[in-house]
């Protein structure tokens, strides 16, 4: 199993999570987070741009998905993530895989 950590723009969020899931990549049983972070991504315009006094510098909103997938379908995830996050920008984000080393389910026994 891996992890997959993406730090995109909030306006690609909903292309990303459309194409995983058109992919069978995130469905029923899908391990997806969706979180609102603060991040230096350079802004796509004024209104995305925010200053935060306790990093002490400017930021934005951006996005982090997490998404946990076997090892063989981790490439096509990270393609499909890079493509739908695009903003015409020369870097519009990151993604990041790690291995889960174990992985147990919650629940109620």
């Amino acid at each position: 199993m891996k992890e997959i950590k993406a730090f995109i723009h909030r306006n690609r969020v909903a292309d990303v999570i459309h194409a995983l899931t058109a992919a069978q990549l995130c469905g029923d049983e899908c391990n997806l987070s969706v979180i609102d972070v603060k991040g230096t991504l350079e802004a796509l315009d004024n209104q995305e741009r925010d200053y935060s006094l306790e990093l002490g510098g400017r930021v934005i909103t951006e996005v982090k998905l997490e998404l946990v997938l076997p090892d063989e379908r981790v490439e096509e995830a990270v393609a499909l993530i890079r493509d739908n996050a695009r903003t015409g920008q020369e870097r519009a984000g990151w993604v990041f895989v790690n291995d889960i080393g174990a992985a147990w389910p919650i629940d109620g026994s």
